[in-house]
């Protein structure tokens, strides 16, 4: 994998294509606006349409490019192997909400990446002997959000008081100060992007009936069980992934307050409280995210 792609350079499920690559692109349609779901509905018996919610639908993106290896016939069909043996692994093809990258570099901006699936692949072979063939790519991404190359990660231990506290003897009135210090505490986060981030959380024993509340929002998510010290179980938020899985794979209820699906990290500095029954003080909360934006 390229790790760092030039300007219009960029990798479609580890293969690079674009600028500096034998794969010439002479246009990229879909990275604007996602089409929308809508909840429109025609009033009876009076003009107009009462609008309901609009609702992103997956991104389809097209990419009308060629494989350019002049007098290399050979060359070309590698290429063209290439880009088709990765969409063809099983491990992808056959298994449900599995995706692989389209990672774009465009000038000014970081490596955006939308996860999805080759949907066509279509070869013009016609002037094979020259070298040269004639691509028409259409990539679908699920969720129309684009992502960051780099995935974000916080680590936060149960006690959520690093320091701090009272010294006796204590005399009236009592005025708590959180001061400077507060803000180091662990549960603050700072996520980058433009728009939520959709984190997966995994909780590691030895702790009972956990909970964690985004602070900001309100959200939160509980879990009515016992994680051994040898244990973990992993809520998945993603809206292509949502799940609540253990070590072993078996799934595992939240309590039915829980929402899954709105709990999000806002772009910016928020916190993470989580709380749980662990006399051991060993049992942490690691949250993995990748920045998103609505846009390139």
């Amino acid at each position: 994998m390229n790790a760092d792609l030039k300007d219009h350079r960029h990798e479609l499920g580890g293969v690079a294509i674009g600028s500096g690559t034998p794969v010439v692109i002479a246009t990229i349609e879909g990275l604007g606006r996602p089409e929308v779901r809508t909840g429109d509905v025609d009033p009876p018996h009076a003009d107009g349409v009462w609008l309901g919610a609009d609702y992103y639908a997956g991104r389809t993106v097209r990419i009308d490019a060629a494989i350019k290896t002049p007098g290399d016939q050979a060359a070309a069909l590698d290429v063209l192997a290439a880009l088709q043996q990765v969409h063809d692994d099983p491990s992808l093809r056959l298994t449900g909400g599995a995706t692989t990258d389209l990672r774009l570099k465009l000038p000014g901006r970081d490596v955006r990446v939308l996860k999805g699936r080759l949907r066509r692949l279509d070869a013009d072979l016609t002037s094979l002997v020259y070298g040269w063939v004639p691509l028409d790519l259409e990539f679908f991404a699920a969720d129309p959000q684009f992502y960051s190359d780099a995935v974000q990660q916080v680590t936060l231990p149960l006690g959520m008081i690093a320091d701090g506290g009272f010294t006796a003897p204590l005399v009236p009135p009592i005025v708590v100060n959180p001061g400077p210090d507060a803000n180091r505490r662990p549960g603050w986060i700072n996520v980058e992007g433009a728009a939520p981030a959709w984190p997966v959380l995994r909780i590691t024993g030895p702790c009972a009936n956990p909970s964690i509340t985004h602070v900001q929002t309100g959200r939160v998510l509980q879990l009515n069980t016992t994680i051994d010290a040898s244990d973990w179980i992993e809520i998945d938020t993603r809206p292509t992934w949502r799940s609540v899985l253990r070590r072993n794979g078996g799934s595992v209820n939240l309590t039915p307050r829980s929402r899954i699906d709105t709990f999000n990290l806002l772009p910016g500095r928020s916190e993470l409280r989580w709380q749980a029954v662990d006399p051991t003080n060993r049992a942490q909360l690691t949250v993995t995210w990748r920045p998103a934006w609505p846009t390139l």
